[in-house]
Parts: structure tokens; sequence; C-alpha cells
């Protein structure tokens, strides 16, 4: 995010509500078969009435995702920052936008995102059919004109087919949204061997990871890393900065308490998707693990359960084991698929 403030997009994200670049596949590799189902062990995925899955659709979305046409130049797209080959993030600290422009955020892992209940960092845009919007037009990062890009998509012949055959109506700002929101929604992350543990494979982990994930509790991680998402889609300061040049939720709120306050990650495929934290400040795991031995940098908001503790190597070597054991091989293998 660059420039313009929250407020700007979320009043977008309202109105939308209410050439160079990918081109479609003659004969599209996917059938809604080839989809990922939610794991037994994830609670029901419930379409939006007012969005309901259908291949038309969902291929439109895919194709929307990897298109260059996105961008003001014609140089990146979604996929750009959420490369399917890093677990749907990017290896950057901060991924340059179109025309090579930097913003000063780490592009975030997207992941299980049809439970998710609002999106963005701050938290502050309630639906995945208005997520887009925000990157569409930011100049650091697609930055383009949400009419001017909708019209020059619409005269893409097989995009104004999947229009129809997908919604019953012509290409326009309705279908853009809903469509790159359909395929997201697809983007199911669940067969890590921590989820095959939990199904009853007591040999999916590790011993260590089965020692790292009982200190992941004892220190807490998980009150906030919680539940399968490993997130409770809240918003915390970690004390990651004594000030914030990126004051966080205070974009959305006004509020001077959640200055530094950013909505919590998920940790799921975690070991792909470094440097981590929302600047991409923190390169690897270890340097992770003693921002939180050390205690945080102290900031007057810092959440107060982020407190000094002492790990020995074998400890820290099993908290890594178990996080580890949250990568999904298989959902990277499929999403490395996906670009037409």
């Amino acid at each position: 995010m660059g420039r313009f403030p929250l407020a700007f997009w979320i009043l977008a994200s309202a109105v939308a509500a209410a050439g160079v670049g990918c081109r479609p596949d003659p004969e599209p590799p996917f059938t809604l078969d080839d989809l990922r189902p939610a794991p037994t062990h994830f609670p029901e995925l419930v379409w939006p009435e007012d969005n309901p899955l259908n291949e038309a659709k969902w291929e439109l979305g895919r194709h929307l995702f990897f298109d260059n046409r996105l961008s003001f130049q014609g140089d990146v797209s979604c996929a750009t920052c959420h490369n399917p080959s890093t677990a749907m993030a990017d290896g950057q600290t901060v991924t340059p936008g179109s025309g090579g422009l930097v913003g000063n955020r780490n592009a975030s892992a997207l992941v299980n995102l049809a439970w998710q209940p609002r999106f963005h960092m701050e938290g502050g845009v309630p639906s995945l059919e208005t997520q887009a919007l925000a990157p569409l037009q930011e100049p650091h990062e697609l930055g383009r004109d949400l009419l001017e890009v909708v019209a020059e998509l619409a005269q893409d012949a097989r995009y104004a087919q999947w229009a129809q055959e997908g919604f019953r109506q012509p290409f326009d700002a309705y279908v853009f949204t809903r469509s790159l929101a359909t395929f997201q929604r697809t983007l199911i992350s669940g067969s890590a061997p921590y989820d095959r543990w939990l199904q009853g494979d007591n040999l999916a982990m590790s011993e260590a990871a089965r020692r790292g994930m009982d200190l992941f509790d004892d220190l807490a991680c998980s009150t906030c890393h919680s539940d399968v998402w490993f997130t409770d889609f809240q918003t915390h300061n970690i004390g990651l900065a004594e000030e914030y040049a990126d004051p966080g939720t205070y974009r959305l709120t006004f509020d001077s308490s959640d200055v530094g306050a950013f909505k919590t990650p998920s940790l799921r495929n975690i070991a792909w998707t470094a440097p981590y934290m929302h600047d991409g400040s923190l390169a690897s795991l270890n340097d992770v693990i003693d921002h939180y031995a050390l205690g945080g940098a102290g900031h007057p908001n810092q959440d107060p359960r982020v407190a000094p503790f002492e790990l020995g190597k074998g400890q820290r070597e099993d908290l890594l084991a178990f996080m580890q054991a949250l990568t999904d091989s298989s959902f990277v293998a499929w999403s490395s698929t996906l670009a037409p």
C-alpha cells in the first residue's frame, strides 16, 4: 500500500461491490475436479450466495490472476507478488510493482482465504470480492484505474465468453472482482505433516516437531497463531520497532493505540515464505525466534504477550521442526501448475 489513505481503498471497494499479458488457453487444462477440496478437519467451505462456484468464473479468475494487463506498464500481475512456486508469497523484502515502483510492505501469502473474515494487513476490507481493488489501483503495485482496465479486458473475446458463461452478463467490474475472488477462494492448503497428524497419522510429524508443537503452546505462540489457520485474524503490535514508519492499523482507525498493529499472518507454509514481518525485515525463521526471545523493541503499544524467554539449542531446533511441519508440499506442487 502506498500514498493513498486506506479510507480511499475502502470507498473504492464499496463502489465496486454495488494487449501484453497472459493469453487465455485454447483448451484450459483445469476443471473443477482438479481443485483442492477443503480438508476434512477444516470447517465447511461456504460459498457466498451471490458468488457461487462455477467453472467459467473460476477459469476467468485464474487467467486474471496471471494477467500482466492488470498493471499500468503491462509488466506484473497478481502472481508476481503472490508466486505459486513460493506458496503464493514472494522471496523479496518488498516486491516492486509496475514500472519498478517500490512500496513498503512484504507480500502476504495467499492461503485458505475462503475462511478469512477480513483482508489486508489492517484487516480493513471485509470481503474477498473487494480485496483486489486496493492492489489494482495502488500506484506502487499494479497502478491501474478500475474502469480503464475493465474496459480494456472486456474486449478480450475469451474473457467476454467466460463472463457470460459464469455470470450471464458482460465483463464488468462486478465480474472482474468476483471471478478473482472465486479463484483465490480455491487456494486451499491443509495437507502438511501437521494436518496428517491431526487426522490420525501418528508418524506424520517427527518427535522433534511434536516437542516443538508443545513448546509453541507453552510460549503462547498459539494464542495468536491459532486454530487450523494459524492466525486469529486480529491485529497486534509485536514490538517489531520502537517507531513504525508504517503505522499499520492506525491507517484504518486513526486510534493511536493501533499504531504498529498488523493482522496476524498465517504460519502455513512458513518455511517457503521468507522474509518475514509486514516489511520483510526478518530474513529467516531463526531471526523471527530471536525477535520474540528478546522480547520485542518495547513499543508503547506492544502486546504484553511479547516478553523475553530463553531457548536451548535443542528447543530451538524443535520449534523450527514444528514450523517445518506446517509445509504443505502438495499445495505448492499444485499451485505451481496454475499459470495459463
